[in-house]
């Protein structure tokens, strides 16, 4: 029978893969968490992509927001917040947890449901818990939905540093002087919590650092030179999560390494080196994100140097089963020794962060990047991996 007076049907228009770029969270890290998803959202090549900007607030909810980048920077030395970008005060958006739908529903107090479209690709931009950790990825995974990024697993070890050094460690990784002071250890008896601190700094020196074990952006870091200090320190690092990491100085260079997954595997960019800032005791969120403290891109070290931390670099990215892009963190020691301080699964992200501007140097443009990270997102599924 021949088809050739049979009506033919239209061709339907390609629609253009949509990408949720999700933000905010409850974490400490919320604002610098908007101020990347801003930078992401004005690089997203709208040719190529559809585009959902959705902010978690700082108390959870899940919003619709309205795209405008320029309203999520940092003003007058004050990060931006969901609430703020937040189209109602009541609205959520729910993304289906059934892996055989992408849809994202919209809904109101007294109105119906509003389905907003299928979603094929979340660009996770979220800082600290509740969203770097693996908890998003966790969803995203019960979703059926492509993620940029690392997945449960490597988001939780990049997350906790006592178990990311517990990894790199039994990887082979050098890792510096570190004890962990854990919630039970702390709530059953302080004073031999607090004993276990003196010790450790009896053996390696002070000063030493004591930081949140799973947070980010330097947030509850204090330097701590002595026993004057130590209670103010462990309190400022609690606020922020109730197990604590104390850390020894490692007296060096700062050096950091970008890794992003190509077709043919991890690749490193060059690497960059934080110089000691003088208005600040060391790189801390205020260096990093309020004075906006320059990097040198690439560092000034020799091939050889050069070649040793991005061999590591891809080692530790490689270590915690890490997809997509991963910034790793060294110190360069006085006898010559790199010795791995952290891996970070979602690094900062602003074109003068770190990692993209390593990677500008290494030939990859923001854009680019952006772009190379949501392709390797929908060409990966989810699920075991």
């Amino acid at each position: 029978m021949s088809t050739e007076n049979l009506p033919q049907s239209p061709e339907q228009p390609l629609r253009k893969p949509r990408v949720a770029v999700v933000f905010g969270g409850r974490s400490s890290e919320h604002g610098i968490s908007v101020v990347t998803a801003g930078a992401v959202l004005r690089a997203i090549d709208r040719t190529k992509y559809d585009v959902l900007p959705i902010g978690i607030t700082s108390d959870g909810r899940w919003a619709l927001t309205a795209d405008e980048p320029e309203r999520m920077a940092i003003t007058d030395r004050r990060t931006p917040n969901v609430d703020e970008l937040a189209e109602s005060d009541e609205g959520g958006v729910v993304l289906s947890v059934d892996p055989g739908s992408r849809e994202v529903v919209y809904s109101e107090p007294g109105s119906v449901p509003k389905v907003l479209g299928e979603v094929d690709v979340v660009f996770p931009m979220l800082h600290g818990p509740y969203g770097e950790d693996g908890t998003l990825q966790g969803l995203l995974e019960l979703s059926g939905v492509p993620y940029v990024g690392s997945g449960v697993l490597a988001s939780a070890v990049g997350q906790d540093k006592e178990y990311m050094k517990r990894v790199f460690i039994s990887f082979g990784l050098p890792v510096g002087p570190y004890e962990v002071i854990r919630p039970r250890e702390w709530a059953a008896d302080p004073s031999a919590a607090r004993k276990k601190i003196v010790d450790f700094a009896g053996e390696h020196g002070w000063p030493l650092f004591i930081k949140p074990a799973r947070g980010g952006s330097s947030m509850g870091i204090t330097k701590v030179d002595g026993l004057a200090g130590l209670d103010d320190a462990i309190a400022e690092a609690q606020r922020h999560d109730p197990k604590i990491l104390v850390e020894s100085l490692l007296r060096g260079r700062e050096i950091e390494c970008g890794v992003l997954e190509f077709e043919d595997g991890p690749r490193a960019s060059v690497p960059a080196e934080i110089p000691p800032v003088s208005a600040h005791d060391f790189y801390d969120f205020e260096a990093k994100y309020i004075d906006s403290a320059a990097g040198l891109v690439p560092a000034p070290l020799t091939g050889e140097q050069t070649a040793d931390v991005q061999r590591l670099a891809v080692k530790a990215f490689d270590a915690a089963s890490c997809e997509g892009l991963v910034r790793a963190d060294f110190f360069l020691t006085e006898d010559g020794e790199f010795v791995i301080n952290e891996i970070n699964t979602m690094p900062g992200f602003t074109p003068i962060s770190m990692y993209p501007r390593m990677w500008q140097e290494s030939g990859v443009s923001y854009t680019e990047l952006v772009d190379r990270l949501i392709q390797a997102a929908l060409n990966r599924s989810t699920g075991l991996r």
